[in-house]
């Protein structure tokens, strides 16, 4: 059975993970995924929270979750839709090539 803070240092590594792989890398598409695990992260809280909260019986963390879950999807088709966007008019996904957002 697992702790209420095994859960938090869980979800802080996987916290930092995704912010570390957001700010180092240059590729577009793994500084999506690292916001993806971000949001996976605060995920991960909120069930913890929820199971280890006075009353598990809500249900509340889980209907955040599964909000947070259709933000991360809509977020997911949204930022692919840019980068695919860039590529057409750039012809790259590395952020660093990328300096004006003139058409």
């Amino acid at each position: 059975m697992s702790s209420l803070s095994s859960c938090l240092l869980l979800s802080a590594l996987l916290f930092s993970i995704g912010l570390a792989g957001a700010l180092v890398r240059r590729n577009a598409i793994l500084v999506l995924i690292g916001i993806e695990l971000m949001l996976n992260a605060a995920n991960l809280n909120f069930i913890a929270f929820w199971r280890f909260g006075p009353n598990p019986e809500a249900l509340t963390g889980v209907l955040f979750t599964v909000f947070s879950i259709g933000v991360a999807a809509a977020e997911a088709a949204v930022g692919l839709a840019l980068i695919i966007s860039l590529y057409r008019h750039v012809k790259t996904t590395n952020l660093d090539q990328v300096d004006s957002m003139r058409g």
